[in-house]
């Protein structure tokens, strides 16, 4: 059963928005957009593990995807983790193109695309940690000694994959996701006795998924960008101008007179994403360039936000999901 579903993490969403908010000519946006491409192929490759591991016995196997849990070294991160009575899997998961060759020498993968070699972290090291984390973790947190294991899927079937011939062990490591089964069942196979009962899994879920913590974004910080520079306003669905202004209860375009009624939903959500989680109503004005206070407070108290302070002093809390209703103002 998948117990933590798979969504589009955070950090894709922040370069989305940040790409959505910056000048066509500004001198960073070509490597955001690098950026959110190497992204973006990892969630793929992600994605489609989905499939194999839905072969998997639901009734048997318990799925959390994209932990980040916090431990003395900060976190670490797990693409997706496997549990059951007997045994749990760390999966880390890689979507590369071409070649991928395990140096075990200098610790390194070596990606060869279109003739063009790059070097990257290798994975079997980075799964080892993790493993190593998860299991301090396990015991601080008071569960039972489960026998943890970890495997670096290739999740992009074309990938060829090569290392030294004295390498015996990458193959018990890495594999391509059409052997993901096999390899569950031959670790759950090598362990014979059950090391936990169905209800310390139970307890150990509700405790991974209580202690993810979501990354605080710090894309300005890293590409040093200034708030300044962000594009303000609504956005156009259709043709993408901007800012959009606010007549008759609605955002018109000035480019294609379409006309919406929630361009300022993904504009909050924009400022969220990229400068804080908290807006008040001055601020709202100023970045969705509304000039009237009453608009502004119609607007935020369309979105049903938990807030703080009172009258004038009333923060609005960008807390957004898919459920939320949001009323035409």
């Amino acid at each position: 059963m998948i117990e933590k579903e798979r969504i589009i993490p955070r950090n894709i969403l922040v370069l989305q928005a940040l790409i959505r908010r910056l000048p066509l000519n500004h001198p960073k946006l070509y490597l955001i957009t690098d950026e959110l491409g190497k992204r973006m192929a990892g969630f793929k490759g992600e994605k489609a593990l989905d499939y194999t591991l839905s072969l998997l016995d639901n009734k048997k196997y318990s799925i959390l995807n994209d932990l980040r849990i916090p431990c003395k070294e900060g976190f670490f991160q797990i693409d997706t983790l496997l549990l059951t009575t007997k045994v749990i899997i760390n999966i880390e998961v890689k979507y590369l193109s071409g070649t991928a060759y395990f140096d075990p020498i200098f610790n390194q993968l070596i990606q060869t695309k279109d003739g063009n070699e790059s070097a990257l972290p290798d994975p079997t090291i980075q799964v080892k940690r993790q493993e190593s984390k998860l299991q301090d973790w396990l015991k601080k947190n008071g569960f039972p000694n489960i026998p943890v294991y970890s495997c670096v899927v290739m999740s992009n079937d074309r990938t060829i994959i090569k290392t030294s011939p004295d390498n015996k062990i990458l193959n018990k490591i890495v594999i391509h996701r059409q052997s993901l089964s096999d390899k569950v069942k031959y670790i759950e196979g090598s362990v014979r006795n059950e090391s936990a009962t169905i209800k310390d899994i139970k307890k150990l879920i509700g405790t991974l998924k209580r202690h993810h913590t979501e990354p605080v974004s710090t894309v300005l910080e890293r590409y040093g960008i200034k708030e300044r520079e962000l594009l303000k306003g609504g956005i156009c669905e259709v043709c993408n101008h901007r800012p959009l202004i606010r007549k008759h209860g609605k955002w018109f375009c000035m480019e294609c007179n379409n006309e919406n009624t929630h361009a300022h939903v993904q504009a909050l959500k924009d400022y969220e994403l990229l400068i804080r989680s908290t807006i008040n109503n001055a601020e709202l004005r100023t970045f969705l360039n509304v000039n009237s206070s009453h608009i502004a407070k119609r607007l935020l108290q369309s979105l049903n936000l938990p807030t703080t302070g009172i009258k004038k002093g009333t923060t609005y809390i960008l807390s957004f999901n898919e459920n939320q209703s949001t009323k035409s103002q």
